[in-house]
């Protein structure tokens, strides 16, 4: 049991390591995301080509490799299955800790000497998949932050910080005690976001980056 679980941590990993916004920025821009604005290979330095078609297309496989896993894998939203197949705490803190590999290959994909984004979108995949009524919520906390603050990172700290406390109450303590180690990452990846924001000079939405950025 324990190799099939180390197996499957693997494969998710490697499915999360696929640096999409380099690979699609690269093919339709021709040039290296890694060399333009925070130089991070997420979504919001797609955006930072001025190519939003793109940066869509970027954030819809950054949450896929995350999600899409976890419903081929585990045969479904496992939050919304009876008891009988994967509504258990137990099978849903499993489907979570799969998508934290993914998250992990995101941050620290090995085709890139393990330097890649901040895991936001990817995130959101996974608790879409895994706890979907949390990562619902995740997703208005971030529309709303983001909208009433132009703050991209302010609107995933926000976000992640919640996500724990929603899939606490709605999915039980394992699911929840693995979504706090997701969210604790997410944070430790924004280090820089959050000092940036206590400066006040962290930049906002669709703003010309220079420094080192969130996702």
């Amino acid at each position: 049991m324990f190799f099939v679980i180390l197996i499957l941590f693997i494969v998710a990993y490697l499915l999360g390591s696929i640096p999409f916004g380099l690979i699609l920025t690269k093919i339709f821009k021709g040039v290296d995301l890694r060399k333009i604005g925070s130089g991070n290979i997420g979504t919001t330095n797609v955006l930072r080509t001025g190519n939003k078609t793109l940066a869509l297309v970027t954030l819809l496989c950054d949450m896929g490799k995350g999600g899409i896993p976890i419903l081929v894998i585990f045969g479904g939203l496992p939050a919304l299955q009876s008891n009988e197949y994967m509504g258990t705490e137990f099978n849903i803190f499993m489907a979570l800790t799969f998508g934290f590999g993914a998250i992990i290959g995101h941050c620290f994909p090995v085709w890139l000497k393990f330097k890649g984004g901040k895991g936001v979108a990817t995130t959101f995949g996974v608790l879409l998949a895994a706890v979907p009524y949390s990562g619902l919520i995740a997703i208005a906390t971030w529309l709303m932050i983001a909208f009433t603050t132009r703050y991209s990172s302010l609107a995933a700290l926000c976000a992640y910080a919640i996500a724990p406390v929603a899939t606490f109450f709605i999915y039980g303590t394992l699911p929840a005690a693995i979504c706090v180690i997701i969210s604790v990452f997410v944070w430790i990846r924004h280090k820089d976001n959050i000092k940036h924001l206590l400066s006040g000079t962290e930049s906002k939405i669709g703003q010309k980056e220079n420094k080192k950025d969130h996702e």
